[in-house]
């Protein structure tokens, strides 16, 4: 049976493309069969990966987080591998499997040489995500980007949060973890399977994908100031020793407020909402 190679061109201002071309050559090279089954849009992309998911012996794919959000909706919880070739903005899910940022051909190599692992995803209702599912400050911040039309990349990001940051207050939030329940103002909120989100801040540092749970991080409230000093230090993970930031672990969080949440970048919609564990859902490399 053929591989199926599915590429987003745009992802990375463009660098999909160049990526997903590389990514061609080598795999005709080696002799692998293929079936390129790229849509024009997310939901082609994702009908044609529907469609094709049992005449294909595993999926490649070419981009950012997005696309890796969109393969794992129709592959998780089934024996096709996942193989990643990272060429996105952000690229968290390939940092947490500690792939090569910028070698696709060492990438299909070892794969194809090596056995896959079993790793855990995440489950919000009946979507899928496989890095981190935030709310609170980085949410409204997304909002507001995504709303940009004049601003591309990342710049528009730090233009939402200039104009964010003076306009926001905390959030009252209703937690559920597992038999704990609490309420508490904060300011932001991770629910981590893999550690990092916006490229690189280890929101979660001690977040494994392969130990059954969650990791919780929760911002309580602080002020503008303060925030903007302990927001960089989420960089390195070092925020979590901050008085302000408190962590826990479940198998299943659910979370009640006014308030929107993203997962690997993609908006899930209005809280409440209730995430799961899903143990090894995921067929995929980990180097």
């Amino acid at each position: 049976m053929k591989w199926g190679l599915m590429i987003n061109p745009t992802s990375g201002g463009g660098r999909g493309r160049r990526v997903g071309e590389e990514t061609k050559s080598i795999l005709q090279k080696r002799k692998i069969a293929f079936t390129d089954i790229s849509g024009s849009s997310y939901e082609s992309a994702r009908s044609a990966l529907r469609e094709a998911k049992n005449q294909i012996s595993g999926l490649i794919v070419v981009g950012g987080d997005g696309i890796v959000h969109l393969a794992i909706q129709e592959i998780a919880q089934s024996p096709l591998p996942l193989v990643v070739i990272p060429a996105g903005t952000g690229n968290d899910f390939a940092r947490m499997m500690n792939l090569p940022l910028d070698d696709p051909g060492s990438i299909l190599d070892r794969c194809f040489e090596n056995q896959p692992v079993a790793i855990d995803l995440g489950k919000a209702g009946d979507e899928f995500f496989a890095d981190i599912l935030s709310t609170g400050f980085d949410s409204v911040v997304n909002e507001r980007a995504n709303r940009m039309r004049f601003i591309k990349g990342q710049m528009k990001y730090t233009v939402a949060i200039l104009l964010e940051l003076p306009l926001f207050k905390p959030i009252h939030y209703h937690f559920q973890v597992d038999s704990q329940e609490f309420r508490t103002p904060a300011m932001l909120i991770a629910i981590a399977n893999g550690s990092s989100y916006g490229g690189g801040m280890q929101v979660c540092p001690g977040a494994d994908i392969e130990d059954g749970l969650f990791d919780l991080m929760i911002l309580a409230p602080v002020s503008k100031i303060e925030f903007l000093k302990v927001f960089p230090k989420v960089f390195s993970g070092t925020h979590i020793t901050h008085p302000a930031v408190s962590m826990m672990r479940g198998k299943k969080i659910s979370v009640t407020a006014e308030a929107i949440a993203y997962a690997d970048g993609e908006r899930i919609g209005p809280l409440p909402i209730s995430a799961e564990v899903v143990p090894a859902a995921l067929r995929t490399w980990k180097f």
